[in-house]
């Protein structure tokens, strides 16, 4: 007899929390592998894929149930600056689908594979992603993303199961990736990093939210890369309209100039209980949390 097919992710929320997993550039640092260039982890899935892999399993293995690809800062104007033509590029994205895809399979078949849309600040490396200063407006936002979108969003149902449109900092931006998503069919999450209750930018998440209602691709609103405290207090906002995603990093600082972290891990994870009690439905963690947190995650939702 064939095994159940797994429910879609959007089933899945619907029933019940779901297991992010953690920082994947974080711990492949931790285990040695410099991600000082520009390309940060995405330079490992042309340079020691099998790594990327690893860091996935690790995660599998420590209970999370939705692995976030290596695609974060692949983009076809970074990679293009070191010489690498568009095929290549493509390749990578889909590459990162499949590195994750085989660890899902080999560790936790009934898991899930999200493909990561990182924010055009991350393609600048320089913490622009946490500013939302952006000198590109709504269209030039829709030009950037729209190639990287349709190779990642080609992967769904072919190794990914879901977009995690993430670290958006400004509601510009916010625009153009729901511009993109709106009619395609293609499933995704959208997620902020967000200051208390507003954008990096300065703007009210809660329009980022009210925005992403009218689009029915996107199945959770929420945020990540922003400190545990702040997480709390922007998942109340994103819960009020239907399932909420949240997973903050460790609330240590980062020095885009010295590319090094500051300050001391803040990440809690029994700050789960009340995400969930807010309307949190995909939980987990960002830079800086690793495999043990995501096991006391777990371990603190009974499961």
């Amino acid at each position: 007899m064939s095994p159940a097919p797994r429910p879609t992710l959007r089933e899945a929320v619907a029933e019940r929390p779901v297991v992010l997993d953690g920082g994947l550039a974080t711990l492949l640092e931790r285990h040695g592998h410099d991600l000082s260039s520009h390309l940060w982890s995405a330079r490992l899935l042309r340079d020691d894929p099998a790594a990327v892999e690893a860091a996935h399993r690790e995660f599998f293995e420590s209970g999370a149930e939705v692995a976030t690809t290596a695609s974060y800062q692949v983009s076809y104007e970074g990679f293009g600056s070191d010489g690498v033509d568009a095929d290549e590029v493509t390749r990578l994205l889909r590459r990162s689908v499949a590195l994750a895809a085989a660890a899902r399979d080999a560790v936790a078949p009934g898991g899930w594979v999200a493909a990561s849309v990182g924010p055009y600040g991350a393609v600048l490396a320089d913490g622009s992603e946490y500013r939302g200063d952006y000198a590109l407006d709504v269209a030039g936002l829709r030009a950037f993303h729209r190639p990287r979108l349709e190779v990642l969003a080609s992967t769904v149902g072919e190794g990914a199961d879901v977009l995690a449109v993430e670290t958006v900092p400004c509601l510009a931006e916010v625009e153009a990736v729901l511009a993109e998503l709106d009619g395609s069919g293609v499933p995704a999450w959208l997620s902020l990093s967000a200051d208390g209750t507003r954008t990096r930018a300065g703007e009210p998440l809660a329009e980022a939210f009210a925005m992403a209602a009218d689009v029915a691709e996107v199945l959770a609103v929420g945020v990540n890369c922003t400190t545990p405290a702040d997480a709390t207090a922007a998942v109340a906002l994103a819960g009020a309209g239907g399932p909420a995603v949240v997973y903050p990093n460790s609330g240590q600082g980062w020095d885009a100039g010295a590319r090094a972290w500051t300050g001391e891990s803040a990440f809690d994870p029994s700050d789960v209980a009340s995400w969930v009690a807010d309307g949190a439905r995909l939980v987990g963690g960002c830079c800086r949390v690793g495999p043990e947190d995501v096991s006391a995650l777990r371990a603190t939702l009974g499961r």
